[in-house]
């Protein structure tokens, strides 16, 4: 299921590309979608599938380190945390260990719903 609505999401973002890289990068990625969802039987389908959710997740978080070392340099004084910042009277720091903390449990939570990570003595995830 995940690759068949990634492929209706690929169509749907096809309307936003405006340039030929885009378009070009955008069918590609379709069209494997689309043989992998298609041709491949179920095994190769979820490790396909499997690989492209860790690829989102650890892909999620090094962006939050990239916008903090920006931030350090003075190069991005409109970014997410600084705006937050200005509107909740809370430093921008606080925001961005708050993205740091969530990435990383979204990485750990998927560890935990796979099995790779271990449980402490009585949690059940069943």
């Amino acid at each position: 299921m995940l690759l068949w609505v990634s492929i209706v999401l690929i169509v749907l973002m096809l309307v936003m590309i405006r340039n030929a890289f885009g378009v070009i990068s955008v069918l590609l990625t379709g069209g494997i979608l689309f043989a992998v969802s298609w041709f491949a039987d179920a095994q190769w389908q979820a490790l396909f599938a499997y690989a492209a959710v860790w690829f989102l997740l650890f892909g999620g978080v090094r962006p939050v380190f990239e916008m903090q070392r920006q931030r350090r340099r003075g190069l991005a004084r409109s970014s997410d945390p600084d705006q937050l910042a200005g509107v909740t009277r809370t430093p921008a720091g606080l925001w961005v260990a708050l993205f740091v903390l969530i990435c990383l449990g979204a990485v750990v939570a998927g560890g935990l719903l796979l099995g790779l990570v271990r449980t402490p003595a009585g949690w059940s995830l069943s």
